[in-house]
């Protein structure tokens, strides 16, 4: 997992609203960083755009048409059938569009030992009988190596004609700097990401999901268990696995998929029953896009003095105690000031564990960057190690654990999870930062009772900041 160290998006970078930006429904992505959101090719039916629901859905089906026509028509690999569907079969990186899993803004695309495994088990699906185009997102059910980004990238790669039609549609009002870029022997006017020096490619709102049907196991194992009727269809092939289903059963998934041209189309069937439904960007669930749009705001409507601290070389003691301040502030800005609010949807449920993170991230750069210090905060862009830290150089580093209280690993998180990010950090400073929404319990105690322990042991530990989260009524209701 990459590390944002820089969260410019395209309303900052371009001086754009985010709400101009989502009247056009364009996804506001980070620019050095990939934002966590895929393109899901199951939307591309239902969105309002032409580029997409005209050009796109023909680009994707034509492609997948013709593949499934060679594989057909092919008697034996590596004849040439068989070459041309993997000639169409081979997706390379996308990062045009910001989106997905990288370190960066590169993309996975498809290895040569990936297009192999994957055509393999394509022609045995199409030697059933089945010539359904979507047979190419079931093959992410099962089909190892196959996930998000790959979906993403496979998608983005067909239908990246379509793209950059909604993205001149679009930039003919918003009014983007573009530059001269050759694409496959064919010269474009494209948008410069400034951050890479790369085309940027704007995508739709409409046609992102936190995860594609595909690879949302959730979502599925959800449609078989409420859906009466198409479990009873679908029982005797896939649906009792399916229901049950964790990653360790994808052998047998497919075993049970492959078993005949009905199973393979139940597997179809239970695919589509999941509401397409793109990523809502209002409620935000998992963080991805709210947080931003506190960069500039926060340090406007909360002004916070760390001047002392601007244009000088700081040791680990005075990054510390900047840590501690930010931390602090955090707490006032949550509980007092009512950014509580950032940490929950609109329907009332407690915002994911990285929304906290995020949210934190934007507070702490914010700070640091309207006090002119020369810091570096680095947040975590996933489930990867270390939520934060705040360097000054090689040896000032302090970082900084973040947890729900819903999480139920609270306490190793402090007792082990936090000790080895300290020692791969090469720091013995840290702030473990609890975030109460709830099912507290007792794990504040039990990791004030481990600090405890560890003071009496080794002479210091890792600072502890409780914060309360919770929902607040409002000054109407408290009357």
């Amino acid at each position: 997992m990459g590390k944002i160290t820089n969260p410019a998006t395209i309303s900052s970078q371009f001086n754009l609203s985010e709400e101009v930006l989502a009247e056009f429904d364009v996804v506001n992505v980070l620019l050095a960083t990939d934002t966590l959101l895929f393109i899901d090719p199951m939307l591309l039916t239902y969105s309002k755009h032409p580029e997409i629901h005209d050009g796109a859905i023909g680009e994707y089906t034509q492609r997948f048409r013709t593949i499934i026509r060679l594989l057909a028509g092919s008697k034996q690999k590596g004849d040439a059938a068989w070459k041309g569907a993997e000639r169409l079969f081979k997706f390379s990186e996308v990062s045009w569009t910001c989106l997905g899993y990288g370190t960066s803004v590169k993309g996975s695309g498809f290895g040569k030992d990936l297009v192999a495994t994957t055509l393999d088990t394509a022609s045995q699906i199409v030697g059933l009988g089945v010539d359904d185009v979507d047979l190419f997102m079931a093959l992410a059910l099962f089909e190892e190596g196959i996930g998000p980004d790959r979906i993403s990238d496979m998608t983005t790669n067909i239908i990246l004609k379509s793209l950059i039609a909604f993205t001149d549609r679009v930039n003919a009002s918003l009014k983007m700097p573009r530059k001269a870029y050759v694409i496959g022997g064919i010269h474009m006017n494209l948008i410069c990401n400034p951050c890479s020096g790369d085309p940027l490619v704007l995508v739709p709102r409409d046609i992102v999901r936190a995860l594609p049907i595909a690879a949302d196991w959730s979502d599925i194992a959800r449609v078989v268990a409420e859906n009466d009727a198409l479990r009873e269809r679908v029982n005797g092939s896939v649906g009792e696995i399916w229901a049950n289903m964790t990653k360790a059963k994808k052998a047998q998934m497919k075993d049970a998929a492959l078993r005949s041209e009905k199973a393979f189309k139940d597997l179809l069937e239970m695919l589509r029953e999941v509401d397409p439904k793109p990523y809502d960007f209002a409620g935000d669930r998992n963080g991805e896009a709210f947080w931003t749009r506190l960069l500039e705001t926060i340090p406007n409507q909360f002004p916070f003095d760390l001047a002392k601290y601007a244009k000088r070389k700081l040791d680990v003691d005075a990054v510390e105690e900047i840590v501690g301040k930010i931390v602090e502030q955090f707490r006032d800005l949550v509980e007092n000031k009512g950014l509580w609010k950032e940490l929950w949807t609109e329907e009332g449920k407690p915002r994911k564990e990285k929304a906290s993170q995020r949210l934190f991230y934007a507070i702490a750069y914010a700070h640091c960057k309207a006090n002119d210090l020369d810091l570096t905060p680095e947040a975590d862009s996933g489930n990867g190690p270390v939520d934060f830290k705040v360097s000054n150089g090689f040896a000032s580093k302090v970082v900084v654990e973040i947890k729900l209280s819903t999480n139920p690993d609270v306490v190793h998180g402090y007792e082990k999870q936090l000790e080895f990010y300290k020692k791969g950090e090469d720091t013995d400073r840290a702030f473990f930062l609890l975030v109460d929404v709830g099912r507290m319990g007792r794990k504040l105690d039990g990791i004030q009772q481990l600090r405890i322990g560890f003071i009496e042991e080794h002479g210091h530990a890792s600072h502890i900041a409780y914060v309360n989260g919770m929902q607040r009524a409002s000054a109407s209701k408290r009357e």
